[in-house]
Formats: C-alpha cells, structure tokens, sequence
C-alpha cells in the first residue's frame, strides 16, 4: 500500500510521497527514536495548552485524554527502542514542526485556533505515516503496534477538528484550516534528508 492507496484524509492536502517510506524503512530504529521524541512532543503540547487556556473545559478535558494517551504512547515506543537495543538520545528536528509553529498567529483568538489547527494538522499526518508503517514494516510485531496507534492518531486530530469548530465559527475553521494544510504540504514536499515521521 502506498499513500496515495490510503483513505483520503481530511486535513491533509498530499498524500506522503513513497520515497519516505523506502527512507523510513532503510532506518527504522532512527524512526522509532523519531517517534518516541514526537509522542513526548505531543503531550506536552496538549499540557501547555491546557496551562494556557485553563478555563476552556471542554478543552482542558480532551486534552487531558490526548496527554495521557500519547505518554503512554511514548512508554510504549521506548519499550520497543529498548528491546532492539536503540538508546534513547537527541536527534535534530527536521524543518516541518518549526515550518508549521511559524504560522500560528500572536494574538488572539486567532492564536488558539491555529493552535488547534496546527496540532491537527501533525496528528493527520503521523496517523497518515503510522499507517504507511503498519502497511510496509516487516516486523509483524511492530506492524501490530502501529495499527493500534493509527486509531489513536485518527481520534486525536478529530478532537482537535472538534475542538476547533467547538469555540471558532465552521467556516472561519475551514478557510485558516486550507491555508495552512498548504504549508503543511509544502514543508513536506522535499524529502528531508536525515529520516523523520515528519521528514
């Protein structure tokens, strides 16, 4: 399965290219270390949001949910790291979280609302590259774990989706929604050199 073979997925633009997959699978362990570093990201994005915005309940509960799911992820990750002998240790960050963060707008309520989107945006794509993986990993253990957390990734940029059209006008949510799925898409255009789940 390519990724022009997947569903189409709502946020995103393009599809991922197959050479990230040749690439992803030519370094799996620096993916899966990749990975570990993402779910760590993940959580605390949906922590500092809840710090930031502490009264918006309804968003404080989905965000609690999504923390505690992505610092499970994170363990899991690390377990697998582990058993093929991968250490846990820095790696540089490819363009593409910066690219996007650079589009979230200062002041607000446009501020959260990128935000929002923003993080929508990058569960779109890791549950678009986990399926990829799943589909393609030779490792029939490993494929297993990342369909599980395909399902994770779909629901947690639907929560964001909800989020969104929870506190901001539908079509206000649409139209920012379409202007940055194009920075998306484009950040991504290149392969990266240096194998990322967001290369």
């Amino acid at each position: 399965m390519v990724a022009s073979e997947l569903p189409k997925i709502k946020f995103l633009q393009q599809p991922t290219a197959s050479a990230w997959v040749e690439q992803a699978l030519a370094n799996l362990d620096t993916v899966l270390l990749d990975h570990s570093h993402c779910e760590r990201k993940a959580a605390g994005v949906a922590l500092n949001l809840m710090f930031r915005y502490p009264s918006n309940t309804k968003m404080v509960k989905a965000l609690t949910a999504i923390a505690k799911e992505e610092l499970e992820h994170f363990e899991q990750v690390n377990q697998i790291l582990e058993r093929r002998g991968v250490p846990l240790g820095p790696l540089s960050a490819p363009p593409y979280g910066a690219g996007l963060n650079q589009q979230i707008r200062r002041n607000e309520p446009e501020r959260l609302l990128d935000f929002l989107l923003v993080c929508g945006l990058i569960e779109a794509r890791s549950h678009e590259r986990l399926s990829l993986l799943a589909a393609h990993v030779p490792d029939p253990e490993l494929a297993r774990f990342y369909r599980v957390l395909m399902a994770s990734e779909a629901r947690h940029y639907g929560a964001y989706w909800v989020l969104a059209t929870t506190y901001y006008e539908r079509s206000l949510v649409e139209q920012r929604l379409e202007e940055l799925a194009t920075v998306e898409s484009q950040l991504l255009a290149m392969l990266h050199p240096e194998p990322r789940i967001h290369s």
